[in-house]
């Protein structure tokens, strides 16, 4: 039998290509099974965050309203956050921290400055005053 193949074992090597064809065919759909499966999961918390939202909003909307909101902090006890409103109050103009500085007899340095911007921005905050631009504060119109 010189030159022909053995038939079983040509029919052996047949059987092991179609064992490997169907292996890979197999691998490749346990692959998109856990895909899809990975996706659907997905999906359902997807649905269920929407359920809760829906929930929670129309437990919302169904609640009486809310208290009353806590009454604004009280006014700050340092000196200097009066003094600035007496010389906002004298001078009746928008106001500039620097120029706060000036009228308070500070050095015009910048940590003194910032100290007087933060009071100020702190005094908005509060209510007792606003911000009409950057940096130009004035006491509220009533």
């Amino acid at each position: 039998m010189s030159g022909h193949p053995d038939p079983g074992t040509w029919l052996l090597d047949r059987i092991d290509a179609r064992e490997q064809a169907l292996t890979g065919q197999i691998e490749q759909a346990r692959a998109q099974i856990e895909e899809l499966t990975a996706r659907l999961r997905e999906l359902d918390q997807d649905l269920d965050h929407l359920r809760i939202t829906r929930k929670t909003l129309l437990a919302l909307a169904s609640e009486p309203d809310p208290a009353p909101p806590l009454p604004a902090p009280a006014f700050p006890g340092h000196p200097a956050y009066q003094q600035i409103l007496t010389l906002m109050a004298d001078t009746g103009q928008p106001t500039r921290a620097r120029d706060l500085c000036l009228a308070l007899d500070l050095p015009l340095v910048r940590n003194n400055i910032e100290n007087t911007r933060a009071k100020l921005k702190r005094l908005v905050t509060l209510g007792i005053l606003v911000e009409i631009e950057p940096g130009l504060f004035t006491q509220p119109r009533p």
